[in-house]
């Protein structure tokens, strides 16, 4: 049987008119900037770039579809104490530029960042009965430390004073996520072609999410020491497609790789095939995570599309 480089299930029901789940399966390139030589990729540059396809898969939108969007948050604590020390140390180091214009210009501006230091950090602590208390209860808190009792500064304000340093919480932005994907299809072929076109579908996802043995540097395989390394298995870009266009309303997807396929060949609790093997009725499970975030400039590119973007 040919090796065809388009495969489709159902058969003969995906056509100009329906919506279908389009997968095309590309071959990996590093992100490597030819200007400067960085191996740190730019933000959009994993989108799907619908050229040099290796395979392509037509299936129908399963059931259950969604896209879930996400950046991670964390929260943040700084009292006024410490807040003050810390713009109180970083005047003084920002102080340094001053000694370009001179050694006396330099002091001054040192001389006047440790006066700021001082008078913040005072003011922060409540004057001097404050600091008195803040140094108290940090000598306090590290001889018993000594002692095997685990109690910090702030508990042990808590528990003289009934009252505690505002922590000033504030939720900060940690970075962004990637997205996760998983369709499930299940697959009853009704014709040899048809059985055939799945079993090939199956076999084209097992064998381009697995990681390629070799080297990129011909030299190196020539030399005998392919097995040494892997390379990074292909990469798959989806789409939600209608007839011959893009979808007008389903998301977007940037390049995915295919960490998992599971294929249940008896998807109707019983184990039943055809004479040739063919099971009659299965289900393959895919689970795709992007490679790259989302940022706010994909929502600008031609790529997003007129939908939801992505």
């Amino acid at each position: 049987m040919a090796d065809k480089k388009v495969y489709r299930y159902p058969y003969t029901l995906i056509a100009e008119s329906t919506d279908y789940l389009q997968i095309d399966v590309v071959e990996y390139v590093p992100i490597k900037n030819p200007n400067n030589n960085s191996i740190v990729s730019t933000p959009g540059s994993r989108r799907n770039q619908g050229k040099d396809k290796i395979k392509t898969v037509l299936l129908p939108i399963p059931s259950n579809i969604s896209d879930t969007n996400a950046a991670k948050y964390g929260s943040s604590e700084l009292n006024s104490i410490a807040g003050a020390a810390i713009g109180g140390i970083a005047g003084i180091m920002e102080s340094g530029s001053a000694y370009v214009k001179g050694m006396g210009t330099g002091l001054d501006a040192t001389k006047s960042a440790i006066k700021g230091f001082a008078t913040g950090t005072f003011d922060a602590a409540g004057g001097i009965t404050g600091i008195q208390g803040f140094l108290t209860r940090q000598l306090a808190s590290g001889a018993a430390g000594l002692l095997g009792a685990n109690i910090t500064p702030n508990q042990l304000l808590a528990r003289t004073q009934g009252e505690i340093l505002n922590p000033n919480m504030e939720l900060l932005f940690n970075g962004p996520t990637l997205r996760s994907f998983r369709f499930s299809f299940k697959m009853t072929p009704r014709s040899q072609t048809e059985a055939d076109e799945i079993k090939n579908i199956i076999r084209c996802f097992k064998q381009n999410m697995a990681p390629k043995v070799g080297s990129s540097n011909a030299a190196v395989n020539e030399a005998g020491a392919q097995n040494t390394f892997l390379r990074t298995p292909n990469v798959f870009e989806l789409r939600y497609r209608q007839g011959a266009g893009e979808h007008k309303f389903l998301n977007k997807f940037k390049q995915c790789f295919l960490e998992n396929v599971s294929v249940n060949y008896t998807a109707d609790g019983t184990y039943a095939t055809y004479p040739d093997g063919t099971p009659v009725s299965m289900v393959m499970d895919l689970s795709f995570k992007e490679i790259e975030p989302v940022y706010d400039i994909d929502y600008d590119d031609a790529s997003s599309g007129t939908g939801v973007g992505y």
